[in-house]
Protein backbone atom coordinates (compact mmCIF):
# COMPACT_ATOMS: atom_id res chain seq x y z
CA UNK A 1 0.00 0.00 0.00
CA UNK A 2 1.26 3.48 -0.92
CA UNK A 3 0.17 6.16 1.53
CA UNK A 4 0.06 9.93 1.15
CA UNK A 5 0.15 11.77 4.48
CA UNK A 6 -1.43 15.10 5.42
CA UNK A 7 -0.50 17.05 8.57
CA UNK A 8 -3.56 18.84 9.88
CA UNK A 9 -5.75 20.29 12.63
CA UNK A 10 -9.20 20.34 10.94
CA UNK A 11 -10.64 22.86 13.40
CA UNK A 12 -13.25 22.39 12.01
CA UNK A 13 -13.17 20.21 8.88
CA UNK A 14 -14.36 22.28 5.90
CA UNK A 15 -14.57 22.24 2.09
CA UNK A 16 -10.94 23.30 1.70
CA UNK A 17 -9.80 20.34 3.78
CA UNK A 18 -11.87 17.94 1.69
CA UNK A 19 -10.28 19.45 -1.42
CA UNK A 20 -6.75 18.88 -0.07
CA UNK A 21 -7.51 15.21 0.65
CA UNK A 22 -8.90 14.76 -2.86
CA UNK A 23 -5.88 16.46 -4.42
CA UNK A 24 -3.45 14.52 -2.22
CA UNK A 25 -4.72 11.22 -3.62
CA UNK A 26 -4.92 12.55 -7.16
CA UNK A 27 -1.48 14.19 -7.32
CA UNK A 28 0.41 11.49 -5.43
CA UNK A 29 -1.31 8.51 -7.05
CA UNK A 30 -1.30 6.83 -3.63
CA UNK A 31 -3.78 4.19 -2.50
CA UNK A 32 -4.71 5.92 0.75
CA UNK A 33 -4.65 9.25 2.60
CA UNK A 34 -3.37 9.20 6.18
CA UNK A 35 -3.95 12.32 8.29
CA UNK A 36 -1.81 13.06 11.32
CA UNK A 37 -3.91 15.49 13.31
CA UNK A 38 -3.50 17.59 16.45
CA UNK A 39 -5.43 16.38 19.48
CA UNK A 40 -7.68 18.78 21.35
CA UNK A 41 -5.50 21.91 21.26
CA UNK A 42 -3.92 23.63 18.28
CA UNK A 43 -0.58 25.08 17.23
CA UNK A 44 -2.03 28.57 17.84
CA UNK A 45 -2.62 27.64 21.49
CA UNK A 46 -6.40 27.33 21.30
CA UNK A 47 -8.85 24.61 22.28
CA UNK A 48 -10.56 22.94 19.30
CA UNK A 49 -14.29 23.44 18.80
CA UNK A 50 -14.72 19.64 18.47
CA UNK A 51 -12.76 16.94 20.29
CA UNK A 52 -10.18 14.91 18.40
CA UNK A 53 -12.47 11.93 17.77
CA UNK A 54 -15.26 14.01 16.26
CA UNK A 55 -12.80 15.85 14.01
CA UNK A 56 -11.20 12.53 13.01
CA UNK A 57 -14.64 11.15 12.12
CA UNK A 58 -15.33 14.21 9.96
CA UNK A 59 -11.99 13.71 8.20
CA UNK A 60 -12.68 10.04 7.40
CA UNK A 61 -16.16 10.87 6.13
CA UNK A 62 -14.50 13.61 4.07
CA UNK A 63 -12.13 11.26 2.24
CA UNK A 64 -9.32 10.30 4.62
CA UNK A 65 -8.67 6.60 5.10
CA UNK A 66 -7.18 6.92 8.56
CA UNK A 67 -6.45 9.64 11.13
CA UNK A 68 -3.69 9.29 13.72
CA UNK A 69 -2.84 11.71 16.50
CA UNK A 70 0.00 14.20 16.52
CA UNK A 71 1.15 14.12 20.17
CA UNK A 72 0.25 17.19 22.20
CA UNK A 73 3.92 17.95 22.87
CA UNK A 74 4.40 18.69 19.16
CA UNK A 75 0.92 19.98 18.34
CA UNK A 76 1.18 22.96 20.73
CA UNK A 77 4.65 24.03 19.62
CA UNK A 78 6.38 26.35 17.11
CA UNK A 79 6.23 25.43 13.42
CA UNK A 80 9.63 23.72 13.38
CA UNK A 81 8.75 21.37 16.27
CA UNK A 82 5.21 20.82 14.91
CA UNK A 83 6.76 19.66 11.63
CA UNK A 84 9.59 17.63 13.17
CA UNK A 85 7.20 15.76 15.46
CA UNK A 86 4.79 14.91 12.64
CA UNK A 87 7.57 13.71 10.32
CA UNK A 88 9.19 11.68 13.09
CA UNK A 89 6.02 9.60 13.30
CA UNK A 90 5.17 9.55 9.58
CA UNK A 91 8.69 8.56 8.52
CA UNK A 92 8.51 5.55 10.85
CA UNK A 93 5.66 4.11 8.73
CA UNK A 94 7.26 2.37 5.70
CA UNK A 95 4.23 2.78 3.43
CA UNK A 96 4.20 6.58 3.76
CA UNK A 97 5.86 7.72 0.54
CA UNK A 98 4.30 11.17 0.03
CA UNK A 99 3.22 14.26 1.92
CA UNK A 100 0.63 16.74 0.62
CA UNK A 101 0.07 20.18 2.11
CA UNK A 102 -1.76 23.40 1.34
CA UNK A 103 0.34 26.30 0.09
CA UNK A 104 -0.33 29.76 -1.30
CA UNK A 105 2.25 29.27 -4.06
CA UNK A 106 5.42 27.38 -4.90
CA UNK A 107 6.30 24.10 -6.60
CA UNK A 108 7.77 21.00 -4.97
CA UNK A 109 11.16 21.87 -6.45
CA UNK A 110 11.04 25.40 -5.02
CA UNK A 111 10.20 24.12 -1.54
CA UNK A 112 13.02 21.56 -1.69
CA UNK A 113 15.57 24.13 -2.90
CA UNK A 114 14.43 26.58 -0.23
CA UNK A 115 14.56 23.93 2.49
CA UNK A 116 18.15 23.12 1.56
CA UNK A 117 18.96 26.82 1.63
CA UNK A 118 17.73 27.25 5.21
CA UNK A 119 18.43 23.73 6.49
CA UNK A 120 21.22 24.72 8.86
CA UNK A 121 20.41 28.44 9.04
CA UNK A 122 23.82 29.87 8.14
CA UNK A 123 25.54 32.62 10.13
CA UNK A 124 24.38 35.11 7.50
CA UNK A 125 20.77 33.96 7.88
CA UNK A 126 20.92 34.25 11.68
CA UNK A 127 22.65 37.63 11.53
CA UNK A 128 20.03 39.18 9.23
CA UNK A 129 17.18 37.58 11.19
CA UNK A 130 18.42 38.85 14.56
CA UNK A 131 19.17 42.33 13.21
CA UNK A 132 15.65 42.64 11.77
CA UNK A 133 14.09 41.41 15.03
CA UNK A 134 16.20 43.85 17.04
CA UNK A 135 14.97 46.71 14.82
CA UNK A 136 11.40 45.90 15.83
CA UNK A 137 10.25 43.99 12.74
CA UNK A 138 7.82 41.07 13.12
CA UNK A 139 9.21 37.53 13.07
CA UNK A 140 7.70 36.74 9.65
CA UNK A 141 9.16 39.92 8.11
CA UNK A 142 12.51 39.26 9.74
CA UNK A 143 12.52 35.65 8.53
CA UNK A 144 11.62 36.80 5.02
CA UNK A 145 14.49 39.32 5.02
CA UNK A 146 16.98 36.64 6.14
CA UNK A 147 15.63 34.17 3.60
CA UNK A 148 15.96 36.71 0.79
CA UNK A 149 19.48 37.70 1.89
CA UNK A 150 20.57 34.07 1.50
CA UNK A 151 19.20 33.87 -2.05
CA UNK A 152 15.70 32.58 -1.32
CA UNK A 153 12.56 33.50 -3.22
CA UNK A 154 10.86 36.10 -1.01
CA UNK A 155 7.29 35.33 -2.13
CA UNK A 156 7.65 31.73 -0.94
CA UNK A 157 7.80 32.63 2.77
CA UNK A 158 5.42 35.58 3.03
CA UNK A 159 2.42 33.45 4.01
CA UNK A 160 1.92 31.28 7.14
CA UNK A 161 0.96 28.14 5.20
CA UNK A 162 4.12 28.38 3.13
CA UNK A 163 6.30 28.79 6.20
CA UNK A 164 4.80 25.58 7.62
CA UNK A 165 5.24 23.87 4.24
CA UNK A 166 8.91 24.84 4.26
CA UNK A 167 9.28 23.36 7.76
CA UNK A 168 7.63 20.12 6.58
CA UNK A 169 10.11 19.91 3.70
CA UNK A 170 13.08 20.56 6.01
CA UNK A 171 11.78 17.89 8.40
CA UNK A 172 11.57 15.38 5.54
CA UNK A 173 15.16 16.11 4.53
CA UNK A 174 16.26 15.53 8.12
CA UNK A 175 14.64 12.08 8.17
CA UNK A 176 16.59 10.98 5.11
CA UNK A 177 13.50 9.07 3.93
CA UNK A 178 12.23 9.07 0.35
CA UNK A 179 9.01 11.01 0.93
CA UNK A 180 7.86 13.09 -2.03
CA UNK A 181 6.06 16.38 -1.45
CA UNK A 182 2.92 17.60 -3.22
CA UNK A 183 1.97 21.24 -2.60
CA UNK A 184 -1.76 21.84 -3.12
CA UNK A 185 -2.54 25.43 -4.06
CA UNK A 186 -4.88 26.96 -1.53
CA UNK A 187 -8.25 28.01 -2.93
CA UNK A 188 -10.80 30.43 -1.51
CA UNK A 189 -10.13 32.53 1.59
CA UNK A 190 -6.63 33.37 2.76
CA UNK A 191 -5.23 31.78 5.91
CA UNK A 192 -6.90 33.30 9.00
CA UNK A 193 -9.26 35.41 6.86
CA UNK A 194 -12.06 36.20 9.31
CA UNK A 195 -14.78 36.82 6.72
CA UNK A 196 -17.12 34.06 5.56
CA UNK A 197 -16.98 33.38 1.81
CA UNK A 198 -19.43 31.55 -0.44
CA UNK A 199 -17.75 28.13 -0.50
CA UNK A 200 -14.17 28.09 0.76
CA UNK A 201 -13.87 30.05 4.00
CA UNK A 202 -10.99 29.70 6.43
CA UNK A 203 -11.41 27.60 9.57
CA UNK A 204 -11.04 30.75 11.69
CA UNK A 205 -13.96 32.42 9.87
CA UNK A 206 -16.13 29.38 10.54
CA UNK A 207 -15.10 29.29 14.20
CA UNK A 208 -15.93 32.97 14.55
CA UNK A 209 -19.43 32.50 13.19
CA UNK A 210 -20.38 28.78 13.36
CA UNK A 211 -24.08 29.57 12.92
CA UNK A 212 -23.56 32.15 10.17
CA UNK A 213 -25.83 32.09 7.13
CA UNK A 214 -23.00 31.14 4.75
CA UNK A 215 -21.43 28.43 6.90
CA UNK A 216 -23.66 25.67 5.53
CA UNK A 217 -22.11 26.14 2.08
CA UNK A 218 -18.55 26.06 3.48
CA UNK A 219 -18.59 22.70 5.27
CA UNK A 220 -19.67 19.19 4.23
CA UNK A 221 -23.24 18.24 5.10
CA UNK A 222 -22.02 15.82 7.80
CA UNK A 223 -20.19 18.64 9.63
CA UNK A 224 -22.86 21.34 9.57
CA UNK A 225 -25.36 19.74 12.01
CA UNK A 226 -22.59 19.26 14.57
CA UNK A 227 -21.67 22.96 14.61
CA UNK A 228 -24.65 23.77 16.79
CA UNK A 229 -23.00 21.64 19.50
CA UNK A 230 -19.49 23.08 19.09
CA UNK A 231 -17.54 23.63 22.31
CA UNK A 232 -17.47 27.17 23.69
CA UNK A 233 -13.69 27.58 23.80
CA UNK A 234 -13.90 30.64 26.05
CA UNK A 235 -14.49 28.10 28.82
CA UNK A 236 -10.75 27.37 28.70
CA UNK A 237 -9.71 30.99 29.23
CA UNK A 238 -10.01 30.96 33.01
CA UNK A 239 -8.04 27.74 33.26
CA UNK A 240 -5.20 29.22 31.20
CA UNK A 241 -5.28 32.32 33.43
CA UNK A 242 -5.26 30.17 36.56
CA UNK A 243 -2.21 28.26 35.33
CA UNK A 244 -0.45 31.53 34.51
CA UNK A 245 -1.21 32.73 38.07
CA UNK A 246 0.12 29.55 39.71
CA UNK A 247 3.28 29.34 37.54
CA UNK A 248 6.41 31.32 38.28
CA UNK A 249 8.47 33.13 35.64
CA UNK A 250 11.05 30.32 35.45
CA UNK A 251 8.33 27.78 34.63
CA UNK A 252 6.97 30.03 31.87
CA UNK A 253 10.49 30.46 30.54
CA UNK A 254 10.76 26.69 30.09
CA UNK A 255 7.95 26.41 27.49
CA UNK A 256 8.59 27.11 23.82
CA UNK A 257 8.44 30.86 23.23
CA UNK A 258 9.58 31.74 26.75
CA UNK A 259 12.66 33.85 27.36
CA UNK A 260 13.73 37.38 26.45
CA UNK A 261 11.72 38.65 29.41
CA UNK A 262 8.39 37.63 27.89
CA UNK A 263 7.66 35.42 30.89
CA UNK A 264 7.94 38.45 33.20
CA UNK A 265 5.61 40.45 30.96
CA UNK A 266 2.98 37.70 31.16
CA UNK A 267 3.28 37.43 34.94
CA UNK A 268 2.71 41.18 35.22
CA UNK A 269 -0.59 40.77 33.35
CA UNK A 270 -1.87 37.66 35.16
CA UNK A 271 -4.88 39.34 36.79
CA UNK A 272 -6.37 40.57 33.51
CA UNK A 273 -8.88 38.69 31.33
CA UNK A 274 -7.15 36.30 28.91
CA UNK A 275 -7.91 38.39 25.82
CA UNK A 276 -6.38 41.44 27.51
CA UNK A 277 -3.29 39.44 28.49
CA UNK A 278 -2.81 38.35 24.89
CA UNK A 279 -3.47 41.83 23.51
CA UNK A 280 -1.06 43.61 25.88
CA UNK A 281 1.72 41.04 25.46
CA UNK A 282 1.47 41.03 21.65
CA UNK A 283 3.95 43.12 19.68
CA UNK A 284 5.72 43.05 16.31
CA UNK A 285 8.31 40.73 17.78
CA UNK A 286 5.88 38.58 19.76
CA UNK A 287 2.75 37.71 17.72
CA UNK A 288 -0.48 36.77 19.47
CA UNK A 289 -0.11 33.15 18.30
CA UNK A 290 3.16 32.88 20.26
CA UNK A 291 1.53 34.33 23.39
CA UNK A 292 -1.47 32.01 23.19
CA UNK A 293 0.77 29.01 22.51
CA UNK A 294 2.88 29.81 25.58
CA UNK A 295 -0.22 30.08 27.80
CA UNK A 296 -1.68 26.85 26.42
CA UNK A 297 1.59 24.89 26.65
CA UNK A 298 2.05 26.08 30.23
CA UNK A 299 -1.47 24.94 31.12
CA UNK A 300 -0.87 21.52 29.56
CA UNK A 301 2.58 21.11 31.13
CA UNK A 302 4.32 20.96 27.74
CA UNK A 303 7.89 22.08 28.37
CA UNK A 304 10.71 22.59 25.89
CA UNK A 305 13.08 20.06 27.47
CA UNK A 306 10.39 17.35 27.41
CA UNK A 307 9.50 18.03 23.78
CA UNK A 308 13.15 17.74 22.74
CA UNK A 309 13.47 14.51 24.71
CA UNK A 310 10.39 13.12 22.96
CA UNK A 311 11.85 14.02 19.56
CA UNK A 312 14.72 11.65 20.38
CA UNK A 313 12.55 8.82 21.77
CA UNK A 314 10.92 5.83 20.11
CA UNK A 315 7.28 6.94 20.16
CA UNK A 316 3.94 5.38 19.16
CA UNK A 317 1.16 5.45 16.57
CA UNK A 318 -2.23 6.45 18.00
CA UNK A 319 -5.10 5.87 15.48
CA UNK A 320 -8.19 7.97 16.15
CA UNK A 321 -10.44 6.88 13.28
CA UNK A 322 -10.19 4.44 10.39
CA UNK A 323 -12.44 3.88 7.40
CA UNK A 324 -14.19 0.52 7.83
CA UNK A 325 -13.74 -0.56 4.22
CA UNK A 326 -9.94 -0.40 4.45
CA UNK A 327 -9.37 -0.83 8.19
CA UNK A 328 -7.50 -4.13 7.89
CA UNK A 329 -5.11 -2.75 5.26
CA UNK A 330 -4.52 0.54 7.08
CA UNK A 331 -3.91 -1.05 10.48
CA UNK A 332 -1.60 -3.61 8.87
CA UNK A 333 0.35 -0.77 7.27
CA UNK A 334 0.61 1.07 10.60
CA UNK A 335 1.73 -2.10 12.37
CA UNK A 336 4.83 -2.20 10.15
CA UNK A 337 5.98 1.02 11.81
CA UNK A 338 9.07 1.21 13.97
CA UNK A 339 6.70 2.36 16.73
CA UNK A 340 3.90 0.39 18.47
CA UNK A 341 0.26 1.04 17.57
CA UNK A 342 -1.90 2.11 20.55
CA UNK A 343 -5.67 1.99 19.95
CA UNK A 344 -6.85 2.78 23.50
CA UNK A 345 -5.99 5.02 26.45
CA UNK A 346 -3.29 2.78 27.93
CA UNK A 347 0.41 2.90 27.12
CA UNK A 348 2.00 0.95 29.97
CA UNK A 349 4.13 -1.14 27.62
CA UNK A 350 5.70 1.93 26.04
CA UNK A 351 9.34 2.73 26.72
CA UNK A 352 9.99 5.48 29.25
CA UNK A 353 10.22 8.49 26.86
CA UNK A 354 7.24 7.37 24.80
CA UNK A 355 5.18 6.73 27.94
CA UNK A 356 5.90 10.24 29.21
CA UNK A 357 4.81 11.68 25.86
CA UNK A 358 1.67 9.52 25.85
CA UNK A 359 0.76 10.69 29.36
CA UNK A 360 0.77 14.28 28.08
CA UNK A 361 -1.83 13.19 25.50
CA UNK A 362 -3.92 11.52 28.19
CA UNK A 363 -3.87 14.66 30.34
CA UNK A 364 -4.80 16.83 27.34
CA UNK A 365 -7.80 14.62 26.52
CA UNK A 366 -9.00 14.43 30.14
CA UNK A 367 -8.64 18.20 30.60
CA UNK A 368 -10.60 18.90 27.39
CA UNK A 369 -13.31 16.48 28.51
CA UNK A 370 -13.51 18.08 31.94
CA UNK A 371 -13.64 21.74 30.92
CA UNK A 372 -15.95 21.17 27.95
CA UNK A 373 -18.32 19.08 30.08
CA UNK A 374 -18.01 16.04 27.82
CA UNK A 375 -17.36 12.41 28.70
CA UNK A 376 -15.77 10.90 25.60
CA UNK A 377 -13.81 7.65 25.74
CA UNK A 378 -10.26 7.52 24.39
CA UNK A 379 -10.62 4.65 21.89
CA UNK A 380 -10.18 4.38 18.12
CA UNK A 381 -13.40 4.45 16.08
CA UNK A 382 -14.33 2.80 12.79
CA UNK A 383 -16.26 4.99 10.34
Amino acid sequence: MKICAIICEFNPFHNGHRYIIEQAKKLSGCDAALCIMSGDFTQRGEACIFDKYQRAEHAVRGGADCVIQLPAAFAVAPAEIFAKGALKILSAIPEVCALAFGAENGSAEEFIDSAKLTFDESEKFKSVLNAALASGESYIKSYTAAFKACGGKESLVREPNNVLALEYTKAILRTGKDIKIFPVKRIGAAYNDGALKDNFSSASAIRNEPNGEKVKDNVPDFVYPDLKNAVDCSAFDNYFRHCLFTSDAETLKSVYGGGEGLENKLKSLENLPLESIVEKATSKRYPSSRIRRMLCANALGLFRADCERFLNANLYIKPLAVKKTCADEMLAALSKSEFPVITGPYGEKLAHGARDCFEKDIFEFRLYNHISGRNKKDYMVLI
